[in-house]
């Protein structure tokens, strides 16, 4: 297989995977979809959400590691860093949804999460316009907003967390 067709059919792989994420939400906006509902002492779209988080926050250290460790595999390691965020993405965009679309007296104070949310789009948009080449820069600019909302990404986390634990 060519590296233009395997390209091109990454390049589908990863819309299909944000179509179906912005379906997901809208079905949930639209209660079509109900995740709204308890596993264990939780909701299933937090433990979405804690999920992905976890993952991104684990993973993508390891994979800056790895790039270092095995350049060689540069390729496998992209590909594995660009669908294993989507899908934590995914499970963060289900939870944020459910948190959104709550009626106004059950309505949560978004505070950390909109920016949280905010940053993770950035992120996606910045890490798709940088794989297929959609936004031309000069030099490496996008590459260093990527890099710079990620560890903006970590730090909202933490406040986050200590946010939802009462602890600030």
């Amino acid at each position: 297989m060519s590296s233009s067709s395997i390209t091109k059919t990454s390049f589908w792989m990863v819309s299909i995977l944000l179509i179906v994420t912005a379906f997901l939400m809208l079905a949930i906006s639209y209660d079509i979809l109900e995740l709204h509902f308890y596993i264990g002492p939780f909701y299933a779209h937090h433990w979405l959400s804690w999920i992905g988080t976890t993952v991104i926050a684990l993973y993508v250290p390891i994979y800056h590691w790895l790039k270092k460790v095995k350049p060689q595999s540069f390729k496998t390691l992209l590909s594995s860093h660009v669908f294993i965020n989507l899908f934590s993405f995914m499970g963060i965009s289900i939870h944020f949804t459910n948190q959104i679309t709550r009626p106004a007296q059950f309505y949560p104070d978004l505070g950390t999460g909109i920016v949280l949310y905010a940053s993770m789009l950035l992120l996606v948009a910045t890490g798709f316009f940088s794989k297929f080449g959609i936004l031309k820069t000069k030099g490496r600019s996008l590459r260093f907003v990527h890099l710079s909302v990620t560890v903006t990404f970590y730090l909202i986390i933490l406040i986050h967390i200590l946010h939802g634990l009462n602890i600030i």
